[in-house]
């Protein structure tokens, strides 16, 4: 079995494979890098969606909700 210490690979950035990012624009998808400068801001200004954060959110927030008393 051959054990590879990973620790010891360093990649130049010649040897590295870029990556290209799709993102869903109007129902399809499209490499964000296409995108118009306009676009391309509004897509680096996105926060991220976490559930777990919108779990806590709406187990905190429900207590002082007016909708859940009904």
């Amino acid at each position: 079995m051959t054990v590879i210490n990973f620790e010891n690979i360093a990649l130049t950035d010649a040897e590295r494979q870029p990556c290209e990012v799709w993102t869903r624009v109007m129902g399809y998808h499209r490499p964000v890098s296409e995108f118009n400068r306009g676009k391309k801001s509004e897509y680096y200004s996105r926060k991220c969606f976490t559930e777990s954060k919108a779990v806590l959110h709406i187990d905190n927030s429900s207590e002082s909700c007016a909708c859940a008393a009904e």
